[in-house]
């Protein structure tokens, strides 16, 4: 298995013979709105083309249809005829942008070879996940790859530890940025893991690989790549358990 984080959430992971793009977000920097008034997104531009991004894809992956994991930019670039597996709910959506092989996926799904399911999570909590709404994440299963827990756009919360314990993943994605969203209190609320809980992540699993992304890419972002570093130094966890990539960066881990 390779993954490469482009941006934001957006990865491609060459997967049991295939080319997996998941949560494709291609807006140029500073072309859309800011989330609390610090600056436009997203912060950097695209690491590559987007050609280069969409090379070989075979399968696109959508997690939830918030603009920073599915863009106005990727409804036109992304191939229209690539299969593309959602959350239900999000497919007619999808369709009326034109895709032509929308999939929702309510459980799991078999698909050449690979053993996809999706499960659940909370973007952020009370009120504010009013405001969010579902999210999905998606374990991937294959025969001599790593089982893969994408945890997608969600806090770290029972649903999350669950699945760790049930999949017993070889690699976890989870979403690291700490972004945070406006209370019905005055306040902000975390709606996406910060460095304490994706430490806490590394420490619930201490066999699996964790892989943090969705860094330094948006304003409501509250935590860096490095002081995601720092924390789960102070909390014991390793580098080598923990990998913090940077945009454009591929990561090889093997199944063994």
């Amino acid at each position: 298995m390779i993954l490469q984080l482009i941006r934001n959430a957006t990865l491609r992971l060459d997967y049991a013979r295939q080319t997996i793009l998941i949560d494709p977000y291609f807006a140029p920097q500073f072309s859309l709105p800011s989330y609390t008034g610090k600056s436009p997104n997203p912060l950097v531009e695209l690491p590559l083309p987007i050609d280069d991004i969409l090379k070989d894809v075979s399968l696109v992956i959508v997690s939830h249809l918030h603009s920073d994991h599915f863009d106005t930019v990727a409804h036109q670039q992304v191939p229209k005829n690539l299969p593309l597996f959602c959350q239900p709910g999000n497919e007619d959506f999808i369709r009326e942008k034109g895709f032509q092989a929308v999939t929702p996926i309510g459980d799991e799904k078999n698909w050449q070879g690979i053993h996809i399911t999706r499960t659940e999570g909370h973007h952020g909590l009370g009120y504010v996940e009013t405001q969010m709404g579902k999210v999905s994440g998606f374990v991937l299963q294959a025969p001599n790859e790593p089982t893969v827990y994408w945890a997608g756009d969600t806090v770290l919360c029972p649903e999350v530890e669950q699945a760790i314990e049930r999949y017993n993943p070889d690699v976890i994605v989870t979403h690291s940025c700490g972004a945070k969203w406006a209370d019905n209190q005055g306040g902000r609320q975390l709606i996406v893991m910060d460095d304490a809980q994706t430490s806490s992540v590394c420490q619930a699993a201490p066999h699996s690989i964790v892989i943090a992304t969705h860094m330094e890419a948006l304003d409501h972002a509250t935590v860096s790549r490095e002081q995601l570093r720092m924390t789960a130094n102070d909390a014991g966890v390793s580098t080598s358990q923990l990998r913090i990539p940077t945009d454009g960066e591929s990561i090889e881990i093997s199944s063994e």
